[in-house]
């Protein structure tokens, strides 16, 4: 079994709807045609130098990934995650979304987790 986390580079204005929307857009093979986020690309680049989705490394025991690549857009990182995957993994991708003004979208249940509020 696997859980699914879904990473989204919306405007500080969009509402929890509008990330679901934009994820039933890509479900449905509708991806915009742009140059990739830079917060997508500093999130996706964080995220596999600790833990690798291509290569030897991605399919060692361990890994985090339930499936490996993940799956990358301009403006998304899905990330199909094993049931066993340590906490610590969750955690750095909470802290990644956050630092990086990224919306976590929980796929199990329609969830989305805007970035905290700087101060």
């Amino acid at each position: 079994m696997s859980f699914d986390l879904v990473v989204w580079a919306m405007d500080q204005t969009a509402a929890p709807d509008a990330v679901r929307d934009a994820n039933e857009r890509c479900a449905r093979g509708d991806h915009p045609q742009r140059p990739a986020d830079p917060r997508v690309v500093a999130f996706y680049d964080a995220l596999t130098s600790r833990y690798p989705d291509r290569g030897p490394r991605a399919t060692e025991p361990g890994t985090p990934w339930a499936n490996a690549p993940l799956h990358a857009a301009a403006d998304h990182i899905q990330m199909r995650l094993d049931e066993s995957c340590p906490d610590v993994v969750l955690e750095t991708i909470e802290r990644l979304a956050g630092e990086l003004n990224l919306d976590l979208l929980d796929l199990q249940d329609g969830t989305v987790y805007p970035p905290p509020i700087r101060s």
